[in-house]
C-alpha cells in the first residue's frame, strides 16, 4: 500500500500553501483528469477563503477549509448539484455577524451545497430569560476556519481524501475538536464523510451536529420528490403542518412561500445505514444522502420553494438531534454526551445519480426497507420531538 500526504495548512508549524496542484502523476495514479487544486480566493466577501478541489475523473467537489470544511459544490460530469442562493458566497467568516441580537447572523454566509450545523449548539436561536442571546442559529462550527488541512492519497485503493482539523473552543466553557475526513474513489459517483468530535476538556462535554444539504435546480424542480424509509414523519410546527398531505413533493417556485420542515425517524439496514433520495419530476437525475442512523439518528426535511431569486432549495439534514433550539433539545435528552477525552464519530456519504436506471435502483433500495413498515404520518406537531 503507498499512502501520500501533503499538507496545506498546519497553525501550530507555520505551515500554509497558498496555491497547489497536484496532478495524477503525483497523486500516484496514471489518469489524466484526476487532480487536487487549493486556491485562496481574493475580492468581495470571498475574500480569504480558502478553496480544495478534488476531481476523481468523474465527480469533482469544493471543500472549504476555511468554513468548517463545508461542501460548496459538487460537480458530476460536469454538471453543477448546489443551489443557488442569494448570498454570493462563499463568504469569509470575518462577514458573518454570528451574535447579532437576532440570532440570524449565520444566514449572512449561507449559501453551501453541505454545511455542518454545530458544535455546541446547531438549531434555532436560543434565548435567556431576560431575551439576550445564548446560541445563535446553527452554531459555530461552519464559521471556524480549519487549524490544520492534509491531502491523503492511497494509490493501492485509488482512494483522494481531504483532512481538516477544525476547533471549537472558548476559556472556561467548551472545548471541542472535530476532524473531518471527506474522500472519494477515482472515477466514482460518491463521496464519504467521517467526522470525528473530541472533547478536548479534562471536565464532561455536549455536542450537537447536524448537516444541512442543500439542492436547488436543476435536481429541485416542480414534481421533484424526497424519498425514504421512514418509520415516522412530523410537521415542525403549525405551517409545516399545513402542507402535511405533500410533505414529499415539491411545488414550483412561490414568492410568497414560508418555509417548512418535518422532523422524521428513519428505517435503516441491519448495518445501521439509511438511504434518502431527492429525485427530479421525470427520475432522470436524483441525490442520495446515506445516513449512519445510530449515530445521526433525527433527520429534518426542509422545504424553501420561494422565487429562485430569493433561494429556491431544500435541505436534506440528518443529525443528532432536530434542530429546535438548544435549550429545549437539551431538555429531551438529545445531546451527545462526551467524557474527558471522548471521541465519537458522525459518518455519511453523498451519491449523485445520473439516468433513470441509477434512480430506479435508489429508489428500490428505499422500498425493500420501507416494505418492512407502514410509515406513521402526523398532521401536527408533537411533544418530544417538536415544540407545543
Amino acid at each position: 500500500m503507498t499512502v501520500k500526504r501533503w499538507t496545506l495548512t498546519d497553525v501550530s508549524e507555520g505551515v500554509y500553501v497558498e496555491d497547489l496542484a497536484l496532478t495524477a502523476q503525483e497523486l500516484g495514479r496514471q489518469l489524466p483528469q484526476v487532480e487536487v487544486r487549493k486556491s485562496t480566493l481574493r475580492g468581495g466577501l470571498c475574500d480569504g477563503v480558502d478553496v480544495v478541489r478534488v476531481n476523481n475523473g468523474r465527480l469533482s467537489f469544493d471543500v472549504l477549509p476555511t468554513r468548517g470544511m463545508g461542501l460548496w459544490k459538487v460537480w458530476l460530469d460536469g454538471e453543477e448539484i448546489g443551489w443557488q442562493s442569494p448570498v454570493r458566497g462563499p463568504v469569509h467568516p470575518k462577514f458573518v455577524p454570528l451574535m447579532e441580537p437576532g440570532g440570524l447572523g449565520w444566514l449572512d454566509g449561507f449559501d453551501e451545497l453541505l454545511v455542518r450545523c454545530g458544535l455546541e449548539s446547531n438549531g434555532a436561536p436560543d434565548f435567556d430569560a431576560s431575551g439576550r442571546l445564548r446560541y445563535p442559529l446553527h452554531g459555530r462550527i461552519a464559521n471556524r476556519p480549519a487549524q490544520r488541512v492534509e491531502i491523503e492519497v492511497d494509490d493501492e485503493r485509488g482512494e483522494i481524501a481531504v483532512i481538516g482539523v477544525v476547533e471549537e473552543t472558548r476559556f472556561h466553557f467548551w472545548k471541542l475538536r472535530m476532524t473531518s475526513r471527506i474522500s472519494t474513489q477515482v472515477g466514482e459517483n460518491h463521496l464519504r464523510i467521517r467526522d470525528e468530535v473530541e472533547n478536548l476538556s479534562a471536565s464532561p462535554a455536549t455536542a450537537q451536529m447536524l448537516y444541512h444539504i442543500n439542492f436547488g435546480q436543476p435536481l429541485l424542480e416542480p414534481g421533484s420528490r424526497f424519498l425514504a424509509p421512514v418509520r415516522k414523519v412530523m410537521p415542525r410546527d403549525a405551517r409545516a403542518a399545513e402542507g402535511i398531505a405533500t410533505w414529499n413533493v415539491y411545488a414550483d417556485e412561490l414568492a410568497s412561500y414560508a418555509e417548512e420542515a418535518y422532523f422524521i425517524e428513519l428505517l435503516a439496514n441491519g448495518d445501521g445505514w439509511s438511504p434518502t433520495l431527492l429525485r427530479n419530476a421525470a427520475g432522470t437525475r436524483g441525490a442520495s444522502v446515506h445516513v449512519h442512523t445510530e449515530q445521526l439518528p433525527c433527520f429534518t426535511l426542509w422545504k424553501n420553494t420561494t422565487a429562485a431569486a430569493d433561494g429556491y432549495v431544500t435541505g436534506l439534514e440528518p443529525g443528532t438531534n432536530f434542530p429546535n433550539p438548544r435549550t429545549f433539545e437539551g431538555q429531551q435528552g438529545r445531546v451527545v454526551q462526551l467524557t474527558p477525552g471522548e471521541r465519537v464519530a458522525l459518518q455519511l456519504g453523498l451519491e449523485i445519480h445520473h439516468g433513470s436506471d441509477q434512480v430506479q435502483e435508489a429508489e428500490q433500495a428505499i422500498a425493500t426497507l420501507q416494505a418492512r413498515v407502514t410509515p406513521e404520518v402526523c398532521d401536527q406537531p408533537q411533544a418530544p420531538w417538536c415544540m407545543v
